[in-house]
């Protein structure tokens, strides 16, 4: 330590820290090297992301080139991260809302957040995922128990509704997401969600 300080003191170099774009570069780090698929490894470490709860937005559109959805989750100490989904198969809107939610979960979880509150715009996927709408539909019952997997490992989780006015970035970003690429600034994460959520099979190991 002492070498290096004596060969830098001849430079004239000051530190400056950049918070708005720490969070940023996680993500980028996350969606270039890190699969969002959950599996049989050990939870991640939990650092300066656990702790006060973020809160996670989610939305979704369609359009005639396809269905995507929105993702904007905000630290307590304003920090934000936006993400696009694509998907790669039919889903209805109901379908691309869940998916929405379970990737956001996915991104949150492997960041290490351990508290999050969800805000939404769809009544049938908060009310479903609170327990006060049944879902009587098998493919609804599928992604309820997705999400309840999903939502196990956080200490703190809460899911509330919010008017469509209120959630109009996530809005335009799943609109975008599900008409083109061309448009979205390079700051927008744009991940293409090639199979649904449901149909994955979890691969555990086996010992001995």
């Amino acid at each position: 330590m002492t070498k290096w300080a004596v060969e830098l003191a001849e430079h004239d170099i000051g530190y400056q820290p950049r918070t708005a774009i720490k969070a940023q570069a996680l993500a980028d780090f996350l969606a270039e090297g890190a699969s969002l698929a959950i599996t049989g490894q050990s939870s991640p470490p939990r650092e300066s992301w656990s702790g006060e709860p973020w809160i996670l937005f989610v939305g979704r559109a369609s359009s005639k080139e396809g269905s995507g959805a929105g993702l904007l989750l905000i630290s307590s100490t304003g920090e934000e991260l936006t993400f696009a989904l694509r998907f790669d198969f039919p889903a209805s809107n109901n379908e691309a809302e869940y998916e929405a939610l379970l990737t956001g979960l996915r991104i949150a979880h492997q960041m290490g957040i351990t508290a999050i509150k969800v805000r939404s715009d769809s009544q049938l996927v908060v009310l479903q995922v609170r327990g006060e709408y049944e879902s009587k539909e098998e493919v609804m019952k599928k992604y309820l128990a997705k999400v309840r997997e999903a939502i196990a490992p956080f200490d703190t989780f809460e899911i509330e509704r919010v008017l469509r006015s209120q959630n109009r970035r996530t809005g335009a970003l799943s609109k975008l997401a599900s008409s083109s690429f061309a448009y979205l600034s390079k700051e927008v994460l744009v991940e293409v969600v090639k199979q649904k959520s449901i149909d994955h099979v979890q691969v555990l190991p086996i010992d001995s």
